[in-house]
């Protein structure tokens, strides 16, 4: 199975994802943790772009292929990123669950935002602002929606675990 994790910076998506790993003892594919390694290897110069994403693509895929529940962790802002990870099972011929992790308390939102520290070196973390500010398409297909401003992190990974069949 592959899990996508989406949602903005500060919804608690990594938090998720990592406990949901624990619990499945899936294999955890985070973007940010890509791109990191990118920019500090000196290879790009510029933007990291699309890079970090077609990395994680394909180290999902193997681990897919070898049998193992993979929880992809991005922003997933975009159709065409949800298509790709969707791409992704297809063609490693698994179920796809995608979610998206939601703050829907607006000033704990931006309070998770403001007070967060990096847990990647040298990741430099986005602003309220640029949080408020980024290209977001809206989800146009069916989706498991966990809004970790209602629950606390073991009852929102207990309860998607339990929506997800394990």
């Amino acid at each position: 199975m592959l899990i996508v994790l989406g949602g903005l910076p500060g919804s608690g998506k990594s938090t998720i994802a990592r406990s949901l790993a624990r619990r499945l003892g899936a294999v955890h594919v985070r973007v940010d943790t890509i791109e990191q390694a990118l920019r500090r290897s000196d290879v790009l110069r510029g933007e990291v772009g699309p890079a970090g994403y077609e990395i994680a693509y394909n180290v999902a895929e193997d681990n897919l292929r070898i049998g193992r529940i993979v929880i992809a962790d991005s922003v997933n802002p975009l159709k065409i990123t949800r298509d790709a990870w969707r791409a992704v099972g297809d063609s490693a011929a698994v179920e796809v669950a995608e979610v998206e992790v939601v703050c829907s308390d607006g000033t704990e939102h931006r309070r998770r935002v403001e007070t967060r520290t990096a847990d990647i070196a040298g990741l430099k973390l986005p602003t309220w602002q640029a949080v408020v500010d980024r290209d977001y398409e809206k989800w146009d297909r069916e989706h498991i929606v966990v809004d970790t401003a209602l629950k606390s992190v073991d009852e929102a990974v207990a309860d998607l675990a339990s929506r997800l069949g394990g």
